[in-house]
């Protein structure tokens, strides 16, 4: 779901942009210089980063200015340009419908494989099981996970149905990550369902790494006498766990080109979407992420941008925009300026997932959040070192931005009942809401105890994938809400 950073603070990171006020901008000076720059080396200095220039005499010249850019100002960030978003309004109908044919051709053939990012644990939601395992109380009772274990089926039926009139194709693999909190739960949730009804061998499971924790000062936080204290290193470790199992290797082994990669905890994901896999592939580009209009300009949520003219999109977190650019409104649009969502939905084609698996062996981005840590002295404040997927937007060459509805496609499920947004009961709702929907527009009926507004009905996803193939269920039925529609 949402992708958001904690509050963060990094000593490095502050003195190195810190620093940027006093170098000059004349790398060639500066790299014929005898020595470092001295205001550079001074401030560096005050924040025990002055090893960054250890080996300044045994440098070249162009080795010297490449050290510079430590000194330079990050590029300034700029709003999506309007012509690289797929907006809701810009599609016709011939669009869709050869994305969705595209799509459902691609996915028949075994070229989609689906990536969930499940490392986390239902903490905020008050448990400690993984947050897949997780029943946000629909009439069927269903976990996060059985949802979206029944939605591929969903798919691969339609799929099997539009290309060979029913003849199964290949089956979707899903690529799951676990972190060492939530692997073996995960796996036995999975068994004792009988993997909701795929085959077992399409289903694969792997562990995302751990990364040391550190206080303040930067020193290793001991949780025993003999242990460093170890925290996951965040959905962005996907990449480095892909690598590092091998799987990337089994993707194109398989005849995989693109995969579909999404978080756990959003009730409304379509997995696999057959349109967006043809949205992607009619695009030609590295890597796509389906975005939704920002709520309102506080809203808790990344935004992608620009980073500079003509540069690569991004995600800046919520918590580093400043706020008069975060209501900027654009004015021909009506829209705010930096208004699409990341909501963690992405496509990426499997050579990018290889060049940025590579690159983050020796290019890695942290991301750093303070936390309460245990100790061998009791709990104590340190920093997490964390990696997030879309950092990997960074490193693509090109990069398709995809317009979601919000109330179709997006239910995040990240805090417990109670809390002002995202629960339980809001997604939920919303997912009541939009079956509701999708059954009076098959020509059924609803009656309700408690007013609409709070009810809903829910479609079973063997049934139906985004309100299609509804009209011999729903014609001419009334279902009392709330309740579950199946066969």
């Amino acid at each position: 779901m949402r992708e958001e950073a904690s509050s963060t603070t990094t000593t490095t990171t502050t003195a190195v942009m810190e620093a940027t006020a006093d170098i000059d901008n004349n790398l060639d000076a500066m790299s014929a210089a005898n020595a470092p720059p001295q205001s550079l080396l001074e401030r560096l200095k005050d924040y025990g980063q002055e090893d960054a220039f250890a080996f300044w005499d045994d440098l070249s010249l162009h080795q010297r200015k490449f050290i510079g850019l430590l000194g330079l100002p990050m590029a300034a960030i700029e709003p999506v340009p309007e012509n690289m978003v797929c907006t809701v309004e810009e599609r016709s109908v011939e669009d869709r419908e050869r994305w969705w044919k595209t799509g459902l051709k691609a996915i028949h053939d075994g070229k989609l494989a689906v990536l969930l990012l499940s490392g986390g644990q239902g903490t905020r939601l008050g448990s400690s099981d993984p947050k897949g395992c997780f029943n946000i109380g629909l009439p069927s009772g269903k976990s996060l996970f059985q949802l979206q274990a029944e939605r591929i089926i969903c798919i691969q039926n339609l799929a099997a149905e539009f290309v060979s009139e029913g003849a199964a194709g290949v089956p979707i693999q899903w690529y799951i990550m676990t972190s060492p909190f939530t692997d073996v739960q995960t796996r036995k949730f999975f068994e004792s369902h009988k993997y909701f009804g795929l085959e077992a061998d399409q289903v694969t499971f792997f562990e995302q790494g751990t990364l040391p924790c550190v206080s303040n000062d930067g020193r290793f936080i001991m949780e025993t006498p003999y242990k460093v204290a170890r925290a996951p290193d965040g959905n962005g470790g996907v990449y480095t766990a892909l690598k590092s199992s091998r799987f990337l290797e089994d993707m194109a082994s398989r005849g995989i080109k693109y995969v579909d990669c999404y978080g756990v905890d959003n009730a409304l994901v379509r997995v696999a979407d057959p349109t967006f896999l043809g949205y992607f592939m009619d695009k030609g580009v590295a890597a796509a992420a389906k975005v939704v209009k920002k709520a309102y300009p506080q809203e808790k949520v990344g935004v992608f941008v620009r980073r500079g003219k003509g540069g690569p999109l991004g995600v800046v977190e919520y918590s580093e925009l400043d706020p008069s650019m975060a209501s900027a409104v654009n004015q021909t649009t009506g829209r705010l300026r930096y208004c699409w969502s990341n909501v963690c939905l992405h496509m990426f084609t499997l050579d990018f997932l290889n060049s940025v698996a590579n690159g983050l062996e020796k290019d890695s981005i942290y991301h750093l959040a303070e936390k309460k840590i245990p100790s061998a002295k009791g709990y104590t404040m340190g920093l997490k070192l964390e990696q997030f997927v879309f950092d990997a937007f960074a490193y693509s060459p090109s990069t398709a931005l995809f317009e979601a509805i919000r109330e179709e496609e997006f239910a995040p499920v990240k805090n417990a009942n109670g809390s002002n947004f995202d629960t339980p009961d809001s997604a939920r709702l919303l997912l009541l809401r939009l079956h509701a929907r999708w059954v009076i527009a098959a020509g059924g009926f609803l009656t309700h105890s408690v007013p609409i507004y709070s009810t809903g009905v829910e479609v079973s996803p063997l049934c139906s994938y985004m309100g299609e193939n509804l009209e011999a269920i729903c014609r001419g039925r009334t279902f009392h809400a709330p309740c579950e529609i199946t066969f």
